[in-house]
């Protein structure tokens, strides 16, 4: 089974202007003169850790990790101003044309998946190739599943007790809308209550067998208060999710190499988003992984996404050494 990487450091880091009142962290590590690939995380809001560095082989990639705004160490700290997809969309070209590379590899896992999914259909020449964890949809059905009764609260049913619990929902209410009310209220101690359960549900979720250390990392009090926060305002009112035709928009990928990584038993995405988006997409290979759920960190995920990035390198290598020509 192949393992992460070793933990490496970058070696640059930058503080990028977007948007006002927007900065955004930006890191590189690996190989400067190596394959780009910009690493984009989940949530949205969960931010960018030092593991995320390790998914890359750091003598072929040059490893590029972002704090998508609001969230990690991006500031302002958990804002919502201007913070939707078409801006998120807007950073990352910001950030390839920043860097000055020409085009690039994409990772992103879960939301990271959306939201990668969404830039290359937007930006397709700048795109050499994709590797796609988790797929999520954001359809309505998507959210449905997971922040509704009959879906994942089924398999879940004492989790989703606790999360229903602390929504303290009003009759006519969604769950989303009765946790926004709960993260927009005066009280303080409700309010922190309600972005640790609106995590901990998520990290709950995320793994076939129950794992501290994804808990923790959503559990932190920063990331929690950040995550729980965009998360239920993306879901609540992104124009572009709730206009979403990814599906729909896949023919703008059709030459893009990518390969498409899920878990069998995730249940956060289940597996029918992947199988949908390859149905959509002839050039992506799908594999699926037998014995893992959603996060990236469980052994056979990892195993399955090292393993995509070394053969998206090793056919990049070739084409650009032209040896494949």
């Amino acid at each position: 089974m192949q393992a992460l990487y070793p933990d490496i450091k970058p070696y640059q880091t930058h503080r990028l202007a977007v948007q006002s009142p927007h900065v955004l962290y930006l890191e590189e590590s690996g190989n400067p003169e190596g394959i780009p690939v910009l690493f984009v995380h989940g949530g949205p809001g969960a931010g960018s850790s030092p593991k995320s560095r390790c998914f890359f082989d750091p003598e072929i990639y040059r490893i590029i990790l972002f704090d998508q705004r609001g969230c990690g160490r991006s500031e302002p700290h958990a804002c919502l101003l201007s913070n939707n997809t078409l801006a998120l969309i807007d950073d990352i070209e910001a950030i390839r044309e920043f860097l000055g590379i020409h085009h690039w590899v994409l990772f992103g896992g879960s939301w990271g998946s959306t939201l990668s999914l969404a830039y290359a259909q937007a930006h397709p020449q700048r795109v050499l190739a994709m590797v796609l964890r988790g797929i999520f949809l954001a359809r309505p059905e998507d959210l449905r599943w997971f922040y509704c009764e009959g879906g994942a609260s089924r398999i879940f049913p004492d989790y989703w007790q606790e999360f229903d619990e602390v929504a303290n929902r009003r009759a006519d209410e969604s769950w989303i809308d009765a946790y926004h009310r709960q993260l927009h209220g005066d009280n303080e101690l409700a309010k922190m209550s309600a972005a640790k359960a609106w995590c901990h549900w998520e990290a709950r979720c995320s793994t076939l067998r129950p794992n501290h250390d994804v808990e923790e990392h959503l559990l932190d009090t920063h990331t929690a208060v950040a995550m729980s926060h965009i998360e239920n305002h993306f879901f609540r009112s992104d124009p572009y999710l709730q206009e979403n035709n990814l599906l729909g928009n896949m023919a703008a990928l059709a030459e893009v190499p990518a390969v498409i990584v899920h878990g069998r038993y995730d249940m956060i995405c289940p597996l029918d988003n992947a199988v949908s988006l390859h149905e959509r997409w002839p050039s992506a290979e799908l594999f699926v992984v037998r014995d893992a759920g959603h996060s990236a960190f469980e052994p056979s995920m990892s195993d399955a996404l090292v393993k995509a990035t070394d053969e998206i390198a090793e056919v990049l290598v070739r084409q650009f050494s032209g040896e494949g020509a």
